[in-house]
């Protein structure tokens, strides 16, 4: 079979990743259940009318709570040089305090996430986790605005073949675009680009495109009643054949996910490791002062390093230690004394994820300035 010709199953994320890992939550074989309780703070509706209005209503429903996301994996060159790859795809919004259901695909491997609500702001994102086997991930908003809008989540066990469909999402980053199509077929199985047999899905002729994936399929209620995650194609767009993951199988996952990330607290996080700098380490290796907590690396793509912070460069052996030095020495951190690792710790544990600080460092000998947006970690 030639390759032009070939019929494959693709994910729509513009720059391919290779999935890892194996497993799930759920077995091979998934059966389509009724909806699990979830906390949603929505009226139920029925949209009457011609179906234009039908679509129109339904559209205006949930695409306040469609989001695009921009997730970049960064890469070494060549000259070990950092080179950010980027990929886009589609998510909701889940709850109010920023969690989001998308595809594990559109975030996979992912260094940095960004996510642009429908008002055209962008919020720094991180992931909570995900289920590649079902091709499920939730990430969250840091700092997410309080006027959040919430996606109406449906029931996906009542779907007939024949139903009237609407697919949202941001194909080619075309932002929530809408097509509509009808429900195709149910319980389907494919094998996913990244190799897994996914099951139960919702065929759709909605067309889907790059970009889709992690959006949502919406019923004529207005409701969310699947995720789009890939297409049948032989050119890489759309010929009418779409699968999205029911919702009430995301809903499960999704609910594990957060209550697993809900039990487990976050702290703020810098992205470095260092060492505390001593009287004797600043005579021996004749540094510009007697106290600090000095950078020995900087984690690729974390706040330090977006606030251009550095880590060291020479390695020296000290007392039989292996030390690398050089790096930048923090001294204050809002105006606090750092004088060694543990007080750079302490300080930071009683910042909140997302919280901008000033840090005060010195680097050749001159003293600096930078700021950085803390993030989050378990």
């Amino acid at each position: 079979m030639s390759s032009g010709k070939a019929i494959k199953i693709i994910s729509y994320l513009l720059v391919a990743l290779i999935a890892g890992g194996a497993g799930g939550y759920f077995a091979s074989v998934y059966t389509e259940r009724p909806a699990p309780q979830v906390e949603q703070k929505y009226a139920v509706v029925n949209i009457t009318g011609s179906i234009d209005d039908v679509v129109n209503l339904a559209y205006n429903r949930v695409s306040p709570s469609v989001v695009h996301i921009t997730s970049t994996v960064l890469r070494r060159g060549f000259f070990f040089e950092v080179i950010p790859q980027r990929g886009t795809g589609s998510g909701i919004v889940v709850t109010k305090d920023g969690y989001v259901l998308t595809n594990n695909h559109v975030i996979e491997n992912a260094d940095e996430i960004e996510v642009t609500l429908s008002n055209g702001e962008s919020y720094e994102a991180e992931l909570i986790g995900s289920d590649p086997a079902n091709d499920i991930a939730v990430i969250k908003i840091l700092n997410p605005p309080e006027n959040l809008e919430v996606a109406p989540l449906g029931d996906s066990s009542t779907l007939r073949v024949g139903d009237l469909v609407i697919a949202i999402g941001n194909p080619f980053g075309l932002d929530r675009t809408a097509t509509m199509g009808i429900v195709s077929s149910l319980n389907r199985s494919i094998k996913s680009e990244q190799g897994y047999i996914m099951h139960g899905l919702i065929q759709t002729d909605a067309s889907i495109n790059p970009g889709n994936s992690g959006g949502p399929l919406v019923n004529s209620r207005g409701e969310v009643i699947g995720i789009n995650t890939a297409i049948l194609t032989t050119s890489g767009g759309s010929i009418g054949i779409g699968f999205a993951i029911p919702i009430n199988k995301a809903k499960i996952i999704m609910e594990k996910i957060i209550r697993e990330d809900r039990e487990i607290q976050r702290r703020p996080w810098l992205g470095i490791s260092g060492l505390t700098v001593t009287e004797e380490l600043a005579r021996v290796f004749n540094l510009p002062v007697k106290e600090g907590a000095m950078i020995v690396e900087v984690v690729p793509g974390s706040p330090a390093d977006k606030a251009g912070l550095r880590g060291g460069e020479v390695q020296v052996i000290y007392r039989g230690y292996i030390l690398t030095m050089g790096g930048d020495i923090i001294i204050e951190i809002d105006g606090e004394r750092v004088s060694s690792m543990e007080d750079l710790v302490e300080i930071i544990s009683t910042k909140q994820i997302g919280q901008e600080i000033e840090i005060t460092f010195i680097r050749g000998g001159e003293v600096k300035k930078t700021r950085a947006k803390l993030g989050g970690r378990k």
